[in-house]
């Protein structure tokens, strides 16, 4: 996964999507024609390029209505210049972005990596494609997770802010959301996505309205990590009431105050750096969270710097974080065997993570999407005969969201479910009664 100074794959405790660790591509290499376009229709263009038509709409829509965009209006930190870290997806080997940022799409993308839109599926023509989002803008029409919302569900923006800084997210209410108290689902994006990209990518919002499901996307800012991914490798951002881990709880615990959460069944995934970040939050914040997903990611504690982030991602982790013995969560893990970007072996680590000393029985079986890919499913039970332990292995996949929607980016549409295997896997288990 492409690594920036605070990229959304993982560093730290958590991983990023792997074309989305790239250095953005040019709207235009012409600095006229970009000169007599305003940044927002830049970024739009880019974003359209990039196949990420949701943020691209949502982009132009702040513009039309005179917001400020979160990239302009938080610039980087003073004196910390953008870096960006690639990993090639065939060879594994780091890559300077800045020598091939102008380089055609499909050169950078490799010829066997996965595409960001799903395999086989090309791209509208740019003109066409960015005059379609532009005119779903002025429409005020929905982007993708966002459109058709059931009658009395609601998407909503949000915004919070501590001592460790601020982060807007998204907060879908499912139309059910206001009789009684409901399990709530936190979603960490990868690298260059955004929580409407992710929430369309993932259809968690549709599996939440069928469940009665709170579901929270926090989004990373742009001024904390040039590629929007989350700071896994960072030591600052995997303490507890530290960084990245005190904004993500706190967004957790300001949802359950503003709406009707069942306080036992509040949950955390994620996907590469977002995966990477979900780890995190299983280790530094147990009493708060039932069960963890973690999807392409790594375990806590995987690197504490640049140098040890890379080697984690290519080969596997050396060292991780101990786990708090009084409380292990239950934990769901997603990894694909032909991911180039993050080893799978990082799946196997985060699952020893959780497991710990424990003696648990475990149950191996395989199985088949139908025209789709074959994955092996391993099973850990404990004592009680509890499955306290999922990890799917999908085979033939890459650094993506299994069983995903192309409407969103890094998406497998192939491979098994990982959204509706994680919420029923997260329904199972209760901070009531359910440590291991």
């Amino acid at each position: 996964m492409p690594i920036d100074a605070r990229h959304p794959h993982p560093a730290g405790c958590g991983p990023c999507p792997a074309r989305a660790w790239l250095a953005p591509t040019h709207a235009s290499k012409d600095p006229a024609m970009n000169a007599l376009l305003p940044n927002p229709m830049i970024e739009a263009t880019r974003l359209t390029r990039a196949g990420r038509l949701s943020e691209a709409t949502a982009l132009l829509r702040r513009a039309l209505r005179g917001e400020a965009d979160d990239a302009a209006a938080t610039p980087p930190r003073p004196g910390r210049a953008p870096r960006i870290i690639d990993v090639d997806p065939q060879t594994g080997e780091a890559t300077d972005t800045a020598a091939i940022q102008d380089a055609p799409a499909p050169s950078r993308m490799g010829a066997g990596a996965w595409s960001a839109r799903g395999a086989g599926l090309a791209m509208p023509s740019l003109p066409r494609a960015l005059h379609e989002v532009l005119g779903r803008a002025r429409r005020g029409g929905a982007s993708p997770g966002t459109a058709s919302l059931p009658e009395g569900a609601q998407f909503l923006t949000r915004s919070f802010a501590n001592h460790a800084g601020s982060r807007g997210y998204r907060l879908y209410v499912p139309s059910t959301g206001h009789a009684k108290a409901m399990p709530l689902v936190v979603m960490l994006h990868g690298c260059t996505q955004s929580p409407e990209d992710f929430a369309a990518g993932t259809r968690m919002n549709m599996l939440a309205e069928q469940h009665g499901c709170l579901v929270a996307y926090p989004g990373q800012a742009q001024s904390a990590n040039a590629q929007k991914c989350w700071n896994w490798f960072s030591p600052g951002d995997q303490r507890r009431d530290q960084g990245e881990p005190a904004l993500i709880a706190g967004i957790t615990r300001q949802a359950m105050d503003d709406h009707a959460v069942d306080g036992r069944r509040v949950y955390v995934a994620g996907l590469s750096a977002g995966g990477a970040a979900a780890a995190i939050m299983a280790v530094t914040y147990p009493d708060l969270y039932a069960a963890v997903g973690v999807h392409s990611g790594l375990a806590c504690g995987a690197a504490r710097d640049m140098p040890s982030a890379f080697a984690a991602m290519r080969h596997g982790a050396t060292e991780a974080a101990s786990t708090d013995a009084r409380r292990r969560l239950p934990t769901i893990v997603f990894h694909a065997d032909m991911d180039g970007t993050v080893h799978p072996r990082n799946g196997d680590e985060v699952i020893a993570q959780s497991a710990g000393a424990e003696a648990l029985h475990k149950e191996v079986r395989r199985g088949q999407v139908p025209g789709g890919r074959a994955y092996t499913l391993t099973t850990h039970t404990d004592a009680a005969g509890r499955p306290v332990l999922e990890q799917w292995l999908v085979h033939g996949g890459g650094h993506a969201w299994s069983g995903g929607s192309s409407d969103g980016s890094y998406t497998d549409p192939r491979g098994p479910d990982a959204s509706r295997e994680m919420l029923r896997f997260f329904l199972g288990h209760s901070l009531e009664g359910d440590a291991f």
